[in-house]
Order: C-alpha cells, then structure tokens, then sequence
C-alpha cells in the first residue's frame, strides 16, 4: 500500500481522512524507514539538517513525490532522487514572511526594538522616529512571497518597485529584471529580499549595491543570508550610513562574537519568517492536495526542475 509520511506524530493526527488505498506514517528521516519500498510521497521535517539522513531518502525505490516545508529549495536540489519529483512549500509561509518582513521595516524605522532598551532603563524619550509611509520600497524577489509583501507594503502608503530574474508584467505591476537594482538602489528608501538563492542572486547586495543605496536606507533580509555580501553590510552598519533588518544571515545561525551582533542600527530575528501557528495547518492543507493528486493521477503543485546531473 502507498505510503504517505509526515514527520510529526501531531501531523498524522490532525491530517483527517486520506484516499482509500493510500497509508499515513510518522517518519522524522531519523532512520531507515521499515518498508521504504512504499513511500510514495515523504514530508521533511520543518527543520531538515540533511547530511547522512539524505541517504534514508535515497532509499525510497518507489518514491514519487520529495516534499519541502520551506519555499526555499536550493538547499534540496543537489540531494533529490533521479527517480522522484521535488515540491516546495510556496503558500505555506507567504502570509508569516510577508508580515515579519513589514515588521522588520517598522522595527527599525520606529525604533521599537530601541525603546524596549529604554524600557529597561526606565528613560521616557518620546523622540522622533522615520515613518514607513511614503517611503521608496523595492522587494527583490517576486514569487508567491514577493507578491504578498508587496501588497503589505503598498497598505502602508508606500511607493513600491518590484524585481525578478525576468522582466514583465504581473498582477498589475511591472516586474523588473534584477540586472535593473543597481539603478533603482539609488532611489531604494527600504530595500527588501526575498529572492531565492541561486548562482546569480549569491552575492547580489554587494558592496556596490548597498553604496548605491541612499543614505539612511534600510536594508530588510528575509531571503537568504547570501544574498548578501555581509563583509559588505558590517561595514555599512559600522559607519552608520545604512539600518540592517535581517532574518537570516550568512554564517547562520550566527556565530557568538560575529559583528552582526553588535552593529549599531540592526534589527535581527533568528529565521522565524515561517514559524508561526500557521505552519501546521498551511503545511496540512499543502500535503492532503498532494495525495489527493497522487490518488487521482492528477499532477503534483509547486513542482521545482530538477536540473539532470551532466555525465
């Protein structure tokens, strides 16, 4: 029988009923799984730390579907059975990005966090603050996430461009291609990542990039932290010219004595743009339309290609 495995016993619990024909199992990839010969769809953990525990994935024979909890996927490809598809998470996390991403952004432009610290001290210092209204904001980035934080921000009363790899229109906007940044950096109040890692998106804020940037501009990571050249940003947020609210950062997590830890006007949040009371029910919902997919015939979502390893 077609095995369907969750990670999480709580997962099975609350999946409700599947197709007939079809098996759901708790499996964390801990072990080998007993009858690996009948998975047919298996679910990561939230938090996969692969290594050898890619090799029990590897041993699946009839697996037809590897399915990610993130939207982020580059982390995967290179470990994915030649045999198997591989989904991602796009829709499970677009809502928790989006509105960590918007309060980031308010974070450090109204000094929220600052005055926490006068909290503690018990100093009354009703000083004044940046708006986030009528700022320039560019999202880099414009997949299922980039839209929905585009579409928070505009509620703010904010000038919005949007980026990705390729140039168009979309939902109304025109899309950007990301070779146009360096240009749209220089009138970049807030500029937020969102755009997946790849070869041409590491490293893309470089030192270049961010020296385009005007003068007070805030840079709001919930990306990847390599897209960032963070040699880059240390040097920024040292000198006081740039603000820095980073949800992920590269080496993460961040290592005790790395700068990133005491550079003045930074906000930093330990990559929790998806980890939220909403990850178990969107995840839910995500996986019981894949098995019903599979129990139909009908084609998996959120397929991500898979490039063919070169002989």
């Amino acid at each position: 029988m077609p095995i369907v495995t969750l990670p999480l016993q709580e997962l099975v619990d609350r999946f409700g009923p599947v197709p007939d024909g079809v098996e759901l199992d708790v499996w964390d990839v801990e072990a080998p799984h007993a009858r690996a010969d009948e998975v047919a769809i298996a679910f990561l953990p939230f938090y996969f730390a692969g290594r050898h525990r890619w090799q029990y994935v590897h041993d699946l024979p009839n697996l037809e579907l590897l399915q990610l909890p993130s939207a982020g996927y580059e982390w995967a490809v290179p470990h994915v059975p030649g045999h198997a598809h591989l989904a991602n998470g796009r829709g499970i996390h677009d809502d928790e990005t989006a509105e960590l991403a918007v309060g980031l952004a308010l974070t450090s432009l109204r000094e929220i966090s600052a005055f926490q610290f006068d909290r503690v001290d018990q100093r009354w210092d009703s000083r004044e603050t940046r708006s986030l209204a009528d700022r320039r904001v560019t999202v880099v980035g414009y997949g299922a996430i980039g839209s929905a934080i585009a579409t928070r921000f505009e509620a703010f009363r904010t000038e919005v461009t949007v980026l990705a790899r390729t140039a168009r229109e979309q939902d109304g906007r025109q899309v950007h291609a990301f070779g146009e940044l360096p240009d749209l950096a220089r009138a970049t109040d807030v500029l937020v990542l969102i755009a997946p890692l790849t070869d041409e998106t590491e490293g893309l804020v470089d030192a270049d990039l961010l020296a385009a940037l005007p003068d007070g501009a805030l840079v709001v990571n919930v990306a990847r932290g390599k897209v960032i050249d963070t040699d880059a940003l240390v040097a920024e947020l040292r000198s006081g010219r740039l603000s820095a609210a980073l949800d992920v950062t590269d080496p993460e997590p961040l290592p005790a004595g790395h700068p990133l830890w005491t550079t003045p006007n930074t906000v930093l949040t330990p990559h929790v743009g998806g980890n939220t009371d909403l990850s178990v029910p969107r995840s839910l919902d995500l996986v019981r339309r894949q098995v019903a997919a599979f129990a139909e015939g009908r084609p998996f979502e959120n397929l991500i290609e898979v490039p063919v390893p070169q002989a």
